[in-house]
């Protein structure tokens, strides 16, 4: 089982990645006085997470460090479940964060030709062979540690396989009849290295080559033809590729390629109580547990955004779990940390009430109505100030009141303390009323009228808490969402596990008729704010709209994360 990182921020100095292209790029090394030229090639099957997103900003980030070039290349050299909806997803969601590829927007597709070229030039030098063993008899004479894998086919001449391979491209052979195999080493202790398949049959349209073809690469194969060409300097991998870099240095030493890159693994991110398979993701969207890819429970990067999180959150997130060869999790906190750090600097403070219960202040005059200057953030004087309104009805939390206090609340009860209005006034609550199933719908209050501001005149000390709340004469109704943890389990991704199983049945509170003040009513996507002893909350981009405002919860003001 994967470490835990209880506190996962970078040590100071360079990684491991950076001190390899260091002395790459010295003197006397490999890519000496060459440009560092990287690339990120997603998979259009599906958006991306925020697992892609550590490798996009390594991949980016390391260009940047080194003024170089990073590439976006879609590895869709698998049509099974490829979309031109991924394509454009993944673009926006790069965007976003804040990264650029400029003009170097490139498609495994587009070298499938020299892809084939390059499987003919193997064949030809006896590299490779056509094999018509099933899925099943081939993992049945794989071997073992001490039995070296085994073909029939193996010493096929190369003529007869340059004339079945040029017929399975003509499409003459069905799916899984034949496969194209490198000729490496049957009993190397790297299976991996053990006579892989290079190319297999598919009859299926491709999202952009049509059906020209049905015969397609194996990313093994694929991956290091496309870099060469390209002529990245520095293929930066995540640790599953560690054992197939043999594999990815076979094929560049024995294909004609134009460059001959150096391949870097590093770990993976993994976080708790969430799952980082596409697989498992596209199966929570396909089966309808959750709204789509951007729901904001998804550890997608739309479902991130659409929930409230920001750009500079996830790179500062990514940069302090720092990078490393060795497998860790994360805490789903210190992503919650991150974004609660920024937002404290950067989110425009309102008040909003969720809960709401009307509270009726008995002896301000009936009809009078005022205003107070409030900031907007106080870490930000440059974001000004706002206008908001104050009368004899407010609403306020229905969890700031109770009618029998419990020991040391010092909220709102008959005959309790003073309590701040926060910004306005001091008030005491004097009673309550009930409708007939006993529920309070009012509570009962006066105030001080030379308390102005929240302050008592006189100097003397304030006992009770402070209260936020909204005027009723200019409320505006809203819907919340209040998320959580998508899966109870700290871990749904264990190979021992069904994921579906892990679910948090309270992932998700809908909460209707809530108040927030007036200067929120043309509230709009991407807008975040902070609701004052409340949480940080965003106007979601898929459902509100003037009529009907809803607010998602990005994270609460709690910081339950410890460094």
């Amino acid at each position: 089982m994967a470490e835990e990182a209880k506190t996962p921020i970078a040590e100071e100095g360079k990684h491991f990645i950076h001190q390899f292209i260091d002395e790459d790029i010295a003197e006397g090394g490999r890519f000496q006085g060459m440009t560092v030229h990287t690339r990120f090639p997603p998979e259009p099957n599906g958006y991306l997470h925020i697992g892609h997103c550590k490798a996009l900003c390594i991949d980016f980030g390391t260009a940047e460090k080194y003024g170089g070039l990073c590439n976006l290349r879609f590895d869709d050299t698998n049509p099974t479940k490829e979309d031109v909806e991924y394509v454009q997803a993944i673009q926006e969601d790069i965007h976003w964060l804040g990264f650029d590829w400029g003009d170097r927007l490139f498609y495994a597709s587009d070298y499938f030709e020299k892809m084939y070229e390059c499987a003919v030039e193997l064949i030809r030098k006896g590299l490779a062979y056509v094999c018509e063993l099933t899925p099943e008899q081939m993992r049945e004479m794989r071997g073992d540690v001490n039995a070296p894998a085994q073909c029939p086919y193996r010493n096929r001449p190369a003529e007869e396989s340059l004339d079945l391979f040029a017929r399975m491209r003509a499409g003459e052979f069905p799916d899984g009849s034949m496969t194209l195999r490198a000729k490496i080493d049957p009993g190397s202790g790297n299976f991996n290295m053990r006579d892989p398949v290079i190319y297999r049959i598919n009859h299926m349209h491709h999202h952009r080559q049509g059906d020209k073809w049905c015969i397609y690469p194996m990313y093994d194969f694929a991956h290091p033809i496309e870099d060469a060409l390209e002529c990245i300097t520095h293929s930066l991998c995540s640790l599953e590729f560690e054992a197939h870099r043999p594999l990815y240095d076979w094929v560049i030493a024995n294909c004609d390629l134009p460059a001959k890159p150096r391949q870097i693994e590093f770990a993976r991110l993994g976080i708790n109580h969430t799952v980082m398979s596409k697989r498992k993701l596209r199966a929570l969207v396909e089966g309808g547990v959750v709204s789509g890819w951007d729901d904001p429970r998804m550890p997608t990067l739309s479902g991130l955004r659409r929930r409230g999180y920001t750009p500079a959150a996830i790179r500062n997130f990514c940069e302090r779990i720092g990078v490393a060869k060795a497998s860790s999790t994360v805490e789903y906190a210190f992503l919650e940390h991150c974004l609660r750090e920024d937002l404290n600097e950067t989110a425009r403070r309102v008040m909003a009430v969720v809960r709401p219960v009307k509270l009726t202040i008995t002896n301000y005059p009936e009809g009078q109505r005022e205003t107070f200057q409030v900031e907007n953030n106080p870490n930000r004087p440059e974001d000004g100030s706002r206008e908001i309104t104050f009368s004899r009805t407010l609403y306020v939390e229905a969890e700031d009141f109770l009618e029998t206090p419990v020991p040391k609340y010092k909220r709102l009860y008959p005959g309790g303390p003073e309590c701040r209005l926060k910004g306005a006034y001091l008030i005491t609550c004097t009673g309550c009323r009930k409708d007939e199933a006993g529920n309070i719908v009012e509570i009962l209050a006066v105030y001080d009228p030379e308390s102005r501001g929240g302050n008592p005149a006189d100097g003397r000390k304030v006992k009770g808490a402070t209260i936020h709340w909204v005027d009723a004469a200019t409320a505006v109704d809203a819907e919340c969402r209040l998320y959580d943890n998508l899966f109870d389990d700290p871990a749904p991704d264990g190979a021992d596990k069904d994921f579906m199983s892990c679910m948090n049945p309270n992932s998700l509170e809908v909460v209707t008729g809530c108040k927030v003040e007036a200067s929120l009513a043309e509230a709009a996507a991407p807008a975040g704010f902070q609701f004052m002893r409340v949480g940080y909350f965003c106007v979601d981009s898929r459902d509100s709209r003037p009529d009907h405002l809803v607010f998602n919860r990005s994270v609460g003001l709690k910081d339950s994360f410890k460094l």
